[in-house]
């Protein structure tokens, strides 16, 4: 398997990351990055050795107390006492491959150079990551601002030998998992553990899972909702080229371009129309659709800003012969892109719920609830109620957390992203919308069930198939919640490209 090299002068990609995330490769440090790494470390040391000036964070207290000196033979165990006295996560654990990317991005941020941090700190944090030593981190504790500081403070215990792991299914202490590979605790020196806890990784972590995920879940509502209109007996003039070549933003014209070739050359579209106009959830696919993947190509492209970023404080300039105190670890950013990738996935979530309920509506020849013998039977009926009521949650979701802050550090502190709580809720609203696209997909099969023997393109037919493979056809009534979390399932993990 090839490894994949953490360099200061080849960008990082959120494709190169999908990458990396997808086969497991493992990581290393290029010559570069050690290089650069280095020069910064000694640097910082040889100017601390003929400087006693105040450095924030170096000689001084952290926060509201950078303005009390420490001496230099108690600047060590400051970075120790900094690294113990915030670890103070709460709540829910961090799922464990993000995790694992959290330690990914600690070591690519670290490895341009501005830092200060020894090359075996990063090259630590690179073996924990090819290990899958993987610390026990909590969601909760961070506003986003000063770095994701408690969040951190977990992740970088266990350099210490402090704290907890999971490590092949087991949960240990971090020295007996460190005693594994016969590991010792790293001495932290100057300005180690700031640069460890200040940055942006939880949050960043969070925004390369989610915008990753999303951009899947958009190819999976363009092809779904092509399923549906298929199923609802709906028309392709609203995907008229002509139409869009007149209003032409991007994802626009893009999903109107990809319906039109999903449905193209299907028998279905041959059949006599059911009415002049269809709803606007089939209708304004393209606005909706394209709208959203607008949003997300702006989310994609702040999150792979962030991926090739110092965001620790304060940044060292050896070539310059300078060290700024500054706010990089300031979460506005990421805080704003998550909040707008919320609510742009939840919209995909909203009308995919219309079309649901178009479908189940009994209208266009299709029997109430899509079922033999409604009465007897109730079909899919609360499927439908179960989608309803995760997009309201959505809605409550999207509320957003950058327009949010909280006065911290005795006043120091006094503007927060909280992009932290931007980064948690919308991991919720993807994989609530991954479960709303499921039930549409689930009800649209069982639609275009009842439009044979015509068919549709062979692309959706493919689709159905593969579909079909993991939840049968509902001919009377049964226990529905497994056929609803396997259509999850589903849409997280079919190839949608494959039919683009």
């Amino acid at each position: 398997m090839p490894t994949h090299t953490i360099s200061p002068t080849q960008p990082l990609t959120l494709a190169a990351l999908a990458t990396l995330l997808a086969d497991g490769r493992l990581v290393t440090l290029g010559d570069d990055a050690k290089a650069q790494i280095a020069a910064c470390h000694d640097y910082l040391h040889q100017r601390l050795a003929h400087n006693d000036a105040p450095i924030y964070g170096i000689n001084t207290g952290f926060g509201s107390l950078y303005n009390v000196g420490i001496a230099p033979e108690e600047r060590a165990q400051l970075q120790v006492n900094l690294m113990m006295s915030h670890a103070c996560g709460t709540g829910a654990e961090v799922p464990q491959n993000l995790v694992r990317l959290m330690l990914f991005l600690k070591a690519q941020s670290l490895s341009y150079g501005h830092s200060g941090v020894q090359p075996a700190t990063a090259e630590r944090l690179v073996a924990m990551y090819n290990r899958e030593l993987l610390p026990v981190v909590y969601e909760q504790g961070s506003l986003g601002a000063s770095g994701d500081l408690a969040p951190l403070a977990h992740l970088c215990l266990p350099l210490l030998g402090l704290g907890e792991v999971n490590y092949q299914g087991y949960r240990l202490s971090a020295a007996d998992a460190m005693s594994l590979f016969s590991w010792a605790p790293l001495e932290l020196q100057a300005k180690e553990g700031l640069a460890l806890l200040n940055g942006t990784q939880f949050m960043l972590a969070y925004a390369v899972d989610g915008v990753l995920r999303a951009q899947r879940l958009a190819d999976a509502a363009d092809v779904i909702g092509a399923l549906s209109t298929e199923a609802f007996g709906g028309c392709t003039d609203p995907f008229n080229e002509h139409l869009h070549r007149i209003r032409p933003h991007a994802g626009q014209v893009l999903v109107a371009q990809r319906l039109r070739t999903l449905l193209a050359d299907s028998e279905l579209q041959t059949l006599p129309r059911h009415a002049v106009q269809d709803p606007y959830s089939f209708r304004c696919q393209p606005q909706v659709h394209g709208a959203s993947r607008d949003a997300l190509a702006y989310v994609a492209q702040v999150v792979e800003t962030e991926c090739n970023s110092v965001t620790d404080n304060p940044n060292i300039f050896p070539e310059e012969d300078l060290i700024l105190s500054g706010g990089n670890f300031h979460g506005q950013p990421l805080a704003l892109a998550l909040d707008h990738l919320a609510i742009a996935v939840a919209e995909l979530g909203s009308i995919s719920e219309r079309r649901t309920y178009q479908l189940i509506s009994g209208q266009r020849g299709l029997p109430q609830y899509l079922v033999a013998e409604p009465g007897l039977n109730s079909g899919l009926m609360i499927p439908q109620y179960t989608a309803a009521g995760i997009v309201s949650q959505n809605k409550q979701l999207c509320t957003p957390a950058s327009v949010d802050s909280i006065v911290s550090s005795n006043g120091q502190e006094d503007h927060v992203s909280m992009g932290a709580n931007a980064a948690t809720k919308s991991r919720r609203v993807v994989e609530n919308a991954e479960q709303i696209l499921g039930i549409e997909l689930l009800t649209a099969c069982q639609a275009l069930a009842f439009r044979r023997p015509a068919r549709s393109s062979e692309a959706l037919e493919m689709v159905f198939a593969a579909f079909r493979q993991e939840v049968a056809f509902v001919a009377q009534d049964r226990v529905l919640y497994p056929d609803l979390h396997r259509a999850a399932a589903f849409v997280r993990k079919f190839d949608w490209a494959s039919v683009l």
